[in-house]
């Protein structure tokens, strides 16, 4: 069009005059500096972010996460340590404690829950010989089960000992005290029989309750959901001061709570460890997982926190919201080179100072344009996160 105009409405030399801003125009419109916006920050924010120990997996991930108004969090491996203490074991008058620690520890050789290594450590700590289970079956969310010596055994909270019809009456009282103290209880039944109790702690990582707070000052919604009995979720929660929690949930249950919130048009993030919480984390707008948990939570995650510490998701958070910022720079740059370059390259100001736009200093310009967005977004690299 630049062209065919100077060709029939220009001065002469017209046509000589069109072919040189035509090339002008042909220079400035190329949309490098518009390719290089976002990509540009995208890969600076990726390399930032990996300096602090945050891989995300994807671009949409960096882009979602400032967007995020709700964080469901898992309990065990998240907020806490993911480093329990056996604490105490307590058998049924049929049956003695040494037995319940014994049958525990080996049923739990075949899971890798936090839990259930702290069980195996403790049972090895004390010279008691376990026996590899003949069967294992950790897929219900709530416990597990199996066989060993021939015996059915069930590892797990009082969901597991309900929908298995065994009585845990004889335990209650003394169950609620504990989970006020924050442990954990888990019940064990040998031929759908109570058997007894096993009770872990697991303490809050130093960094728990800081993160909870700068989040919830950013406006994020914060939510519990663990398969832990809901006495001992609630007393976690009162300590870092978390107001909703969901207690004994199933991986499916986990994965229903995100859908239920998406569907009220909450953006959400969902942050755990473990496999229940695979489900939960492929299904959220992010999924984040904590690097000291397991290789199924972090292949179904978008973010992996190496070292696990949920400020992470602080310092993420922040360079979300900084990379997007940086991003929309880059595009109004480029936007405002091409609208201000591509009139004055197709001679607008000729009629004012006679003079056109050079293809060089059009070339330049536009290196110009490219060096100022891949500049701009290097400035990512030196953008206070913490």
């Amino acid at each position: 069009m630049t062209f065919i105009g100077w060709g029939i409405f220009g001065p002469e030399p017209s046509w000589v005059f069109g072919l040189i801003n035509a090339v002008a125009v042909l220079i400035i419109a190329c949309p490098c500096a518009l390719g290089l916006a976002t990509p540009m920050s995208i890969m600076v924010s990726t390399g930032k972010a990996a300096s602090l120990g945050m891989l995300f997996r994807d671009a949409s991930a960096i882009e979602n996460l400032g967007k995020i108004d709700t964080l469901i969090v898992d309990k065990t491996g998240t907020l806490t340590e993911g480093r329990p203490v056996f604490q105490s074991v307590e058998a049924t008058p049929d049956f003695a404690p040494h037995d319940v620690l014994q049958w525990a520890a080996s049923l739990d050789q075949g899971s890798e829950h936090p839990l259930a290594r702290a069980i195996v450590d403790h049972a090895r700590a004390e010279d008691i010989p376990l026996t590899k289970p003949e069967s294992f079956d950790s897929g219900s969310g709530v416990g597990v089960s199996g066989f060993v010596n021939g015996k059915r055994i069930q590892l797990g909270n009082s969901a597991l000992m309900k929908s298995a019809g065994i009585d845990i009456k004889v335990f209650q009282e003394h169950s609620e005290s504990l989970r006020t103290q924050g442990i954990t209880i888990m019940y064990l039944a040998v031929n759908e029989l109570l058997a007894g109790l096993l009770a872990v702690s697991d303490p809050l990582k130093s960094t728990s309750k800081e993160a909870v707070i700068k989040l919830t000052a950013d406006n994020v919604k914060i939510i519990m959901a663990t398969g832990d009995g809901l006495t001992t979720a609630r007393a976690v929660a009162k300590e870092l001061g978390i107001e909703e929690v969901h207690g004994e949930v199933k991986p499916q249950d986990k994965e229903r709570l995100v859908a239920e919130l998406q569907k009220d048009g909450r953006k959400v993030a969902m942050a755990g460890d473990g496999i229940n919480d695979a489900p939960a984390l492929a299904r959220a707008n992010v999924g984040i997982a904590m690097g000291t948990g397991t290789d199924v939570a972090m292949n179904s995650a978008q973010l992996t926190l190496v070292k696990g510490d949920l400020m992470g998701i602080v310092r993420a958070r922040a360079l979300s919201v900084a990379t997007v910022r940086n991003m929309r720079q880059n595009l109004g740059f480029a936007l405002l080179y091409n609208s201000l370059g591509i009139p004055l390259a197709a001679g607008l100001l000729y009629p004012l100072t006679g003079h056109l736009l050079s293809p060089m200093i059009a070339a330049l310009a536009m290196s110009v344009s490219s060096a100022s967005v891949a500049f701009n977004a290097l400035r990512l690299r030196s953008v206070r996160v913490s």
